[in-house]
């Protein structure tokens, strides 16, 4: 029978994987600054999504394949802040989001860049475009649509207007936690947060806080800031929203109904990425208002067995009775089937404009 480990020598052992873990770090960071030069000079992008989407998926496999004991999402995080550390010393990735910190759009800006990324909150979404047209950061990244709210309609009038392109896509989870300087929940005696996640948790709160003062703030953000200032007082906000300002979780999850996500857009200067065989096009079509034109718009990808996964209308701004259509299909604009689709569609359209083809996210 094996003799079990002391504690002292398992911290030994600990010790030493993580000496070895350092060296392989180390060296990883230093071909990656290698790539970096390469790429520099190609004249590449040092954001390659479609490369890290597909080392993520590799090492998600091969834990799989191990059966270790960390989940697949555990792994995937950890190589996602390696990623991000091994870029930034290739170069800094700057990323405008819309502020403030501890929302979903931050959560969304660190799930893509990692915790490396140097970030900047902005006002609005039309302010997350102008940051980068203007050149004060590398990339935006803005929500365009979610499960129970539909489009954002914000990001559709920006697309329309900006000469930048969708580099990426990143999907979050929308999950509401309760939180505050302390984790009993019989100490609560007041709920903050914007009006939708208070909608969003109407069942949870009646049940758990009947007669709990409710206040609306201007973000979730800022009822996280409250609830970390006034003792009594929970906020209902993101984990991230909580780690930023040293809040206990009181209850997890606590939104009424399962399944809301949020889908995000990265959007940068640079030409469409090369198409990695799981990929999205998002179009903007431009019509005047016609008998049967939609029809006429949508009947080319039937036809050539493209899979439309959404399609918004907006009106074009000073052109009246023009119409935008955002159209999001599956295939890549170097494919042979898009290519057809997309030349019969401009055959009914003022305009056909391809915003970006990117890796669909996993």
């Amino acid at each position: 029978m094996a003799t079990r480990k002391t504690l002292g020598e398992l911290r030994k052992e600990i010790d030493s994987i993580d000496a070895r873990l350092v060296a392989l770090i180390s060296k990883r960071a230093l071909t990656a600054q290698q790539i970096g030069e390469a790429k520099s000079a190609h004249s590449r992008d040092v954001l390659d999504v479609a490369r890290e989407k597909a080392v993520l998926r590799a090492v998600r496999d091969a834990n799989t394949e191990r059966g270790g004991p960390l989940r697949g999402e555990a792994m995937e995080a950890i190589f996602r802040e390696i990623i991000s550390a091994c870029r930034a010393s290739q170069q800094a990735t700057s990323v405008a989001f819309l502020g403030p910190e501890g929302t979903f759009s931050h959560a969304a800006a660190l799930k893509q860049f990692g915790r490396t990324g140097e970030f900047h909150a902005v006002d609005t979404i039309a302010d997350v475009f102008t940051e980068v047209e203007a050149g004060r950061v590398s990339y935006g990244i803005a929500p365009i649509e979610n499960t129970t709210e539909g489009a954002v309609t914000p990001t559709l009038d920006a697309l329309a207007r900006t000469t930048l392109s969708i580099s990426a896509e990143v999907i979050v989870k929308v999950d509401h936690y309760l939180m505050a300087l302390e984790a009993e929940a019989t100490s609560v005696r007041r709920i903050v947060s914007h009006p939708q996640p208070l909608a969003q948790c109407r069942r949870y709160l009646a049940d758990h806080y009947p007669g709990v003062e409710l206040q609306e703030t201007a973000s979730t953000a800022a009822a996280a800031r409250i609830a970390a200032e006034e003792e009594g007082t929970a906020a209902i906000a993101s984990r991230i929203a909580a780690e930023l300002y040293g809040l206990e979780i009181v209850a997890p999850s606590i939104q009424d109904q399962a399944g809301n996500v949020t889908r995000f857009i990265v959007v940068g200067e640079g030409e469409i990425l090369r198409a990695t065989g799981e990929d999205r096009t998002s179009l903007c079509v431009s019509v005047r208002d016609e008998v049967g034109v939609l029809g006429r718009i949508l009947a080319p990808f039937t036809a050539n067995r493209v899979n439309l996964s959404m399609i918004e209308s907006r009106p074009l701004a000073g052109r009246p009775w023009e119409y935008s259509f955002f159209i999001d299909i599956g295939g890549h604009v170097s494919e042979g089937k898009v290519k057809r689709a997309l030349a019969q569609v401009a055959k009914s359209a003022i305009s056909v404009k391809v915003l970006g083809s990117y890796p669909v996210a996993a």
